[in-house]
């Protein structure tokens, strides 16, 4: 029986979950920033329950004092992509990090298992500062299409029901909706110009308008009631039209009248 502290050993690869998220969500955000294209749609982590430690250390006959270099999996994340060719743009991201260290690369996708399970894992080495010291422990980065995850999440939680011993008539069924979702991947990558034209054309257009709604707000700050009113009413209307242009131009106005604000003139 082991009888180790579970917290103890668990906590180092919770703070690389946790780091590991921010890190990436980061780059996300900064790339979009830079205004270049984002690979990452989101990104999500956990660490391994004990429960399944323990079933994995046994079935892969690991020893339990060899699990934080046999099971390479305790802290996990996945990086979610819209496109298959986004998968390979985030692989090469990741390569380049001085912050890890890749151990080695398993490509699902190119080839994919029997199951239909799709996916680019990496593991790689991340060093963690503790209380008591720097920890390094291994994490799987698993990078997918949010297609490819829909159906791994459905097929982790018929195994679990199943525990592990799918039926026959089960196992067609996934693989057939495997083969569904790599067809919509597929014709995703198809018309990937035109989706990545037209996302980038909605986001301009909410930031257009967050940036005048909070200009107006300032305009209220700054005393500026009158003008704050004006510059709503023509927001309001161009909104209404759907005139992108007229918006843009209530927001150069406003940024003109709050420059004009602060230098305290009229």
């Amino acid at each position: 029986m082991d009888v180790r502290d579970w917290g103890k050993f668990l906590q180092p690869y919770e703070q690389a979950v946790e780091e590991l998220k921010v890190k990436f969500k980061t780059l996300r955000s900064e790339l979009r920033s830079r205004d270049e294209y984002a690979p990452i749609e989101f990104v999500t982590g956990r660490v391994k329950k004990i429960s399944s430690i323990l079933e994995k250390s046994k079935r892969l006959s690991v020893p339990m004092e060899q699990i934080e270099t046999g099971i390479e999996d305790i802290a996990g994340i996945r990086i979610m992509c819209q496109f298959v060719e986004d998968i390979h743009r985030v692989a090469d991201l990741i390569r380049l990090r001085q912050d890890l260290i890749v151990k080695y690369e398993k490509d699902y996708i190119t080839n994919f298992k029997d199951s239909g399970y799709r996916s680019f894992h990496i593991i790689v080495e991340y060093p963690v500062q503790t209380a008591i010291g720097l920890k390094k422990v291994l994490a799987e980065i698993q990078i997918r299409t949010l297609a490819m995850n829909f159906w791994a999440t459905i097929e982790h939680s018929l195994n679990y029901k199943y525990k592990e011993q799918l039926p026959e008539e089960v196992r067609v069924r996934l693989r057939n909706a495997a083969q569904a979702a790599f067809i919509l991947d597929k014709e995703m990558s198809n018309i990937r110009e035109d989706i990545v034209e037209a996302q980038k054309s909605f986001e301009d257009s909410s930031i257009i308008v967050h940036k005048v709604l909070n200009g107006i707000q300032e305009l209220y700050f700054f005393h500026r009631v009158r003008e704050a009113v004006q510059f709503q009413m023509r927001f309001n209307e161009a909104w209404e039209e759907n005139n992108v242009y007229e918006i843009k131009e209530v927001h150069r106005e406003i940024q003109a009248s709050i420059q004009r604000a602060k230098k305290g003139g009229n």
